[in-house]
């Protein structure tokens, strides 16, 4: 922005050096024109660089870029006011490039302030703002000037244009990356399944839809036999190979409406909403028998995984406490009854 302000300078002092060609204006009118603005804006420049500007809340200092600019316009216009609408039309420029920064406050102030420098000028004054254009070259002064200050305010509202657009894929951006961040605060790091805090929301979802519509709801306690077994024989690292296996392979076995997660070290739950009894225990059997049919021994020659899992359906005004005791008392008895199976609450 303060590079643009320092161009903007040099385009305006191209125009009254036109004028001073024109022999309407001396020469030290462009020359002190361009030195006091362009000096102004190196002064904002070494403010920033030094921190200057961190102080305060608005870090652009825009307020005060705002009010040195006009009354540097105003003490030209001042100067040589046969030429003091160009002076003026800069006016309309800083405040174009000001409201791409300026605050609802800001813009009050800002506007006061440049009212109460511009009141004594036309009305306690009677010297005439001209706008000359006696001579052919005056009237291509007035013309560069008009030209150039219609791009710079179109550079204005491109600038804008670009810097709404930039902060609406900010924006963008930013729901994605939260969305992102929110999906993997819920998953679990090593299989992708839901983690346990995820999943026991989904559960507490579940019971209180299943008591709203008088629907059926089924979970089982899952968990993968021997795995300390195969963590000791293989290897941690396989260990997590085949937890990911597992978790990748319950995903793709069973309905988009079910939900599946971690629910600690090997052990997984598995929630099937509509599903009662009867129907959880066959969905559990078709998955018991798939896990074990895996070719496992890509991992490791002779290895073979199996999973055992406990089966419990919602009763009426159950907890998930003990919803999840009774199919944890499930998942006991078919590891006593010598895993690899199947048993319901």
């Amino acid at each position: 922005m303060l590079c643009v302000e320092a161009a903007s300078y040099s385009l305006i002092t191209f125009v009254l050096l036109a004028y001073c060609y024109a022999g309407t204006i001396p020469l030290i009118i462009p020359a002190g024109y361009f030195v006091f603005g362009v000096g102004l804006v190196g002064i904002f420049v070494v403010m920033s660089e030094a921190g200057f500007n961190d102080r305060f809340r608005d870090h652009y200092l825009t307020s005060f870029q705002i009010a040195g600019h006009v009354a540097l316009q105003l003490c030209f216009l001042l100067a040589e006011p046969g030429i003091g609408f160009v002076f003026l039309s800069v006016v309309f420029l800083i405040f174009g490039f000001g409201g791409l920064r300026m605050t609802s406050r800001q813009a009050i102030v800002s506007w006061t302030i440049t009212m109460i420098g511009l009141a004594p000028i036309f009305l306690f004054t009677s010297t005439p703002i001209g706008l000359p254009i006696t001579t052919q070259t005056e009237r291509v002064a007035a013309m560069l000037s008009f030209v150039l200050t219609i791009g710079q305010c179109a550079f204005v509202g491109l600038y804008g244009s670009t810097m709404r657009k930039m902060l609406y894929d900010r924006s963008f951006e930013l729901k994605a990356a939260y969305k992102r961040i929110e999906e993997l605060a819920e998953l679990d790091e090593l299989t992708g399944a839901s983690n346990r805090r995820c999943i026991m929301r989904m559960l507490e979802e579940e019971i209180a839809r299943a008591a709203r519509n008088g629907s059926p709801c089924s979970i089982a306690l899952i968990d993968l036999d021997w795995f300390k077994r195969i963590n000791d024989a293989y290897g941690h690292p396989t260990g997590d190979e085949v937890l990911r296996t597992f978790s990748i392979t319950m995903f793709a076995n069973i309905r988009t409406v079910d939900r599946f997660g971690r629910y600690g070290g090997e052990e997984f739950l598995l929630v099937l909403p509509e599903m009662d009894e009867e129907q959880a225990t066959r969905a559990l059997d078709r998955l018991r028998a798939i896990i074990a049919d895996l070719d496992w021994s890509a991992f490791s020659s002779g290895m073979q995984v199996t999973m055992s899992a406990g089966v419990a359906t919602l009763k009426p005004n159950e907890t998930s406490d003990v919803f999840l005791a009774r199919a944890d008392r499930a998942l006991y008895a078919a590891k006593a009854q010598g895993r690899n199976r199947i048993i319901c609450a």
